[in-house]
């Protein structure tokens, strides 16, 4: 029987579906495993080889998983909503969710193509109803929940209102927006508006003021990572910072948590300390500053309040609500254009990009310290949303402020008199630049802080601080609350409706509020979002349902919320919802999420190694603190599959004509290299007649060939369809099969690390398997498996490749298994093993990387089951033991011959034996020998002179 991979693999994959061989159940029997991609958004372009990656690797590991006993969830889904959809939908007109289907069709049949186990009864799509009417019901607890400081964990809001009615605010110690102070009383005499106002200090979800990056074109607010060289990344377009009213989410409640929460998982180091500095933990100290010649204060928060003595002048972010309020009339068109100039700039632009830009706006502010009068300039390297948007500038302690009063010609003055505060004496790594030239004497000139250390000297200060009444003590987080609102019509709907001005939820029983009709997808002509198209999109509270706007009477029917939620709105708790994904009472039943607990294998790339991670993380600790998720941390281990880099090819244009000369011969001609589509390339081999008809103005081309071939260039460049490298796996899996395409992605390179796709090596992969059929084969097709019981070498053979093939699997070193499966194949070969002992466990072991074949080969065995349902085999290190040891045997450090030895041979009885041996006798000859050099196991080196 011939090795027939398109036959085997169709087979197999419809077997699969038929005897449901991947649905999972929940098994108090077994121990779970959980193991989860994350959550693809399927375009149109489908997949390319890059991106079953992580897919395969997952894959392995869920099957090595099954194989060792565990009961193994391995969902899919799609992360279906998004701004491309929609796009394509303004372009074309064609609904966003056929657009969606279409793709999610392609995606699924280029999954199925490869074979991966994933339990397609649970599939998930976010644009379906039925799953984000629980993203909505997470929202509604969101907005009906506070964060309690004190309790550290989310708390219904209904408890807050009760403790405003008896205390006021009174000792709370709440997250909040702004700290706001009332008794009983005043709370009280408020009207439901302003009670409502208030509320939102609070929520958890919460309306409020906040910068973000807007996009005219698009008509809507972008995510930074959406947002590249100040355009957005889908069309190109303009984008600007605006101050807008936008639902957010309090993250910044659950920072400390979040922080925390880091010590408990299995993730790389790296991750979590982008992740640690992503949340920006920082103790220090608020600080009041006085206006001079004004009542206006402001605060600033320092981590290092022992240096005020050194400030020189203050620093505003452009969004603060301070600028418009200390601008000078004669600063005001300087300012003015600074602002318009700095909108065009994202946050992550202003952190990334070190150059210096500000304009001063005209006030001055005391220093509470020294009494003294500073300038207070505005410059984009100081954000709104970090700190209070306001900082007190110490230019011989901090590289920024360095910099910015280098260019402005501003003061720098050092701390310790004398001290040199060069360029040079920056301490990057510390980010301390004022060093003294004097030995021992810390760099801090007032008195009272002399002979101090940095710490004592920042408690001594924060200490001065709080006595004197000039600020607080606090800690401070980098993180941000999540915006919310996107105004898009491709999303979840809020499940929110306005009264009097204020947003009010609808009740759960009424979820899902469905995605009405539109008949535009642009946002209207006076700028409301797209849903601001829909004629059927008012609340009616009585009859509890969704009605025609004209029904609006602001009585009993209300217009409901007009923005969507943003992308990872329906990515950051999708893991809960693939156990139980059918449920229609609850987003996961209690006794499922007891026993799948979290997923304990999440892979994907690391571009999400803030955004989504963050979010999921607080969604999930959320829904911990209301009863839902059994444990804080959805993910337990964490692995960022590398990128696989496209391998490009060139022709060269001979300029000026339609003539193409080979790679080697270029240097004679003056040639233009050009892109060609790697499809039509055989190991750099052009398909000369493919070329041709690839493109009209290449149909009459002419080629200068070297040896009868046109030999391409080639580079490795990042995989995209504008350079022709995108490899489509379909084409793999067509011409070698999906077993090939499985083991040889990851025969690259580690699982971890980038690497360039190179179909030339594609060929060593294929015959492989064959040559691994042929153990079960012969030539003519004979099935010529035995029940002979294996010899001490084959059992050698097939426990070496169990051992290392289990120690790769657990560390994701699967390069090297591919290695090792190829060497265990060719020993047995050799040894003509065609013997069934060896060649049950031999499938068994490949079964994760190359399923398909090894299914049909099972079945060959004779087994009546799947090869899922066996058992992983273990290695016996007994037949691991050498018996006989290779010895190197060398001359003056030069290796000449190797010999045989027992593997407890004396070093003394190794030494008589090489010495005797004839062919020594040629090195030694006429030579003397000084010593001899029996290294166990290994070499034998011989002294002569």
């Amino acid at each position: 029987m011939e090795y027939n991979f398109r036959e085997i693999e169709k087979k197999w994959q419809q077997r699969w579906v038929e005897e449901k061989t991947y649905q999972v159940k929940e098994d108090e029997t077994k121990q779970k495993y959980y193991v989860l991609n994350m959550f693809p958004y399927p375009s149109g372009a489908g997949l390319h080889v890059g991106h079953p990656l992580g897919y395969i690797a997952s894959d392995i590991y869920a099957r090595y998983k099954r194989l060792q006993g565990f009961n193994v969830l391995n969902p899919m889904g799609y992360d279906a909503y998004g701004l491309p959809a929609e796009q394509y939908a303004i372009q074309t007109g064609q609904h966003p969710a056929i657009t969606t289907i279409n793709n999610i069709d392609r995606y699924r049949e280029q999954l199925d193509k490869i074979g991966f186990c994933f339990d397609w009864s649970r599939e998930i799509r976010t644009c379906d109803p039925e799953y984000y009417h629980w993203t909505q019901w997470a929202f509604l607890k969101m907005f009906n929940s506070y964060y309690c400081n004190d309790e550290k964990q989310a708390r219904p809001i209904e408890e807050l209102i009760q403790a405003f009615e008896e205390v006021g605010t009174n000792g709370m110690n709440v997250a909040c927006s702004e700290e706001l102070s009332f008794t009983a009383e005043e709370w009280k005499a408020k009207s439901e508006k302003e009670k409502q106002e208030i509320l939102m200090n609070y929520r958890i979800a919460y309306l409020g003021e906040t910068m973000v990056n807007w996009c005219a074109q698009l008509g809507t607010v972008l995510a930074n990572d959406e947002v590249i060289d100040g355009v957005s990344e889908r069309g190109g377009f303009p984008v600007v910072q605006k101050k807008m009213r936008q639902w957010c989410l309090r993250v910044s409640a659950y920072s400390q948590r979040l922080l925390d929460g880091m010590d408990t998982i299995d993730w790389t180091d790296s991750l979590k300390e982008t992740q640690r500095n992503w949340i920006g933990r920082s103790e220090g100290a608020e600080v009041q500053f006085k206006v001079k010649d004004s009542d206006i204060e402001f605060t600033i928060f320092t981590t290092r309040a022992d240096t005020m003595f050194g400030v020189t002048f203050m620093v505003l972010a452009p969004e603060s609500e301070l600028v418009a309020q200390l601008t000078t009339a004669k600063q005001k068109d300087e300012v003015n254009a600074y602002l318009e100039r700095t909108k065009k700039r994202t946050e992550r632009e202003r952190i990334v990009d070190r150059s210096v830009t500000g304009v001063f706006s005209g006030s001055y502010a005391i220093n509470p310290f020294t009494g003294e009068a500073v300038p207070i300039w505005i410059s984009d390297y100081v954000l709104a949303g970090y700190g209070t948007g306001a900082i007190m500038a110490v230019p011989a302690h901090d590289s920024r402020d360095y910099a910015f009063a280098k260019h402005f010609g501003l003061e720098i003055r050092p701390l310790v008199e004398g001290c040199d505060v060069s360029e040079e004496s920056f301490d990057a790594k510390e980010g301390i630049v004022c060093n003294s030239p004097r030995p021992g004497v810390e760099p801090y000139c007032d008195l009272t802080l002399n002979g101090l250390t940095i710490k004592e000297a920042i408690e001594v200060t924060k200490k001065y601080v709080e006595e004197n009444n000039l600020g607080r003590v606090k800690v401070n987080y980098r993180l941000r609350d999540a915006t919310f609102s996107r105004q898009r019509y491709w999303g979840e709907p809020f499940p929110v409706y306005y009264k009097d001005g204020m947003p009010y939820v609808i009740d759960e029983s009424c979820l899902p509020l469905e995605l009405p009709e539109v008949d535009k997808f642009l946002p209207t002509e006076t700028g409301e979002p797209p849903l601001g198209h829909a004629t059927k999109w008012a609340w009616d509270t009585v009859n509890k349902c969704v009605v025609e706007n004209e029904k609006i009477d602001n009585v009993t029917v209300f217009p409901l919320e007009l923005n969507t939620m943003p992308g990872f709105a329906g990515s950051s708790a999708y893991y809960l919802r693939y156990m139980d994904p059918r449920n229609h009472k609850a987003l996961v039943d209690k006794k499922i999420d007891e026993y799948w607990k979290s997923v304990d294998l999440y892979v994907g790339g690391t571009e999400h190694a803030t955004g989504h991670l963050i979010y999921s993380r607080f969604w999930n600790k959320f829904l911990h603190d209301v009863g839902v998720s059994a444990v804080e941390e959805p993910f337990q281990k964490l692995v960022n599959q590398g990128m696989i880099q496209g391998r490009s090819n060139f022709v060269y244009r001979i300029k000026d004509t339609n003539k193409f000369v080979s790679l080697n011969l270029r240097d004679q001609y003056d040639t233009t290299p050009l892109h060609v589509d790697v499809n039509i390339v055989s190991n750099d081999i052009l398909d000369l007649e493919a070329f041709k008809a690839w493109r009209p103005e290449y149909a009459n081309a002419e080629f200068i060939l070297e040896d009868g071939k046109y030999i391409c260039g080639w580079a490795v460049e990042k995989m995209s369809k504008s350079m022709f490298n995108v490899v489509n796996p379909d084409m793999i899996v067509e011409k070698y099969g999906a077993d090939t395409l499985r083991m040889y992605e990851m025969f690259l390179g580690p699982v971890e690390q980038s690497k360039p796709w190179d179909t030339n090596g594609i060929d060593g992969v294929y015959r492989f398997i064959k040559k691994f059929w042929s153990l079960f084969y012969d030539r003519n097709g004979n099935y010529i498996v035995t029940d002979e019981p294996a010899t001490k070498e084959e059992l050698k053979a097939l426990h070496k490749l169990i051992k290392k093939v289990t120690g790769d699997i657990e560390q994701f070193s699967y390069n090297t298994s591919v290695s090792a499966f190829m060497i265990c194949v060719n020993e047995l070969f050799s040894l003509k093993c065609n013997k069934k002992e060896i060649l049950n466990e031999l499938v068994i072991t490949l079964a994760p990387f190359a399923p398909h074949v090894c299914e049909e080969l099972w079945d060959t065995l004779g087994h009546s089951t799947s090869v899922c349902d066996a058992q992983w085999p273990t290695y016996n290190e007994e037949y691991l033991v050498e018996d006989t040891i290779n010895y190197t045997i060398s001359f003056n450090g030069k290796a000449r011959f190797n010999m045989e030895f027992p593997a407890d041979e004396t070093s003394e009885a190794i030494q008589s034996t090489v010495l005797a041996d004839e062919r020594s006798a040629k090195w030694m000859e006429g030579k003397s020998v000084v010593k001899v050099i029996v290294v166990p196991k290994k070499i034998v080196n011989i002294v002569v002179k």
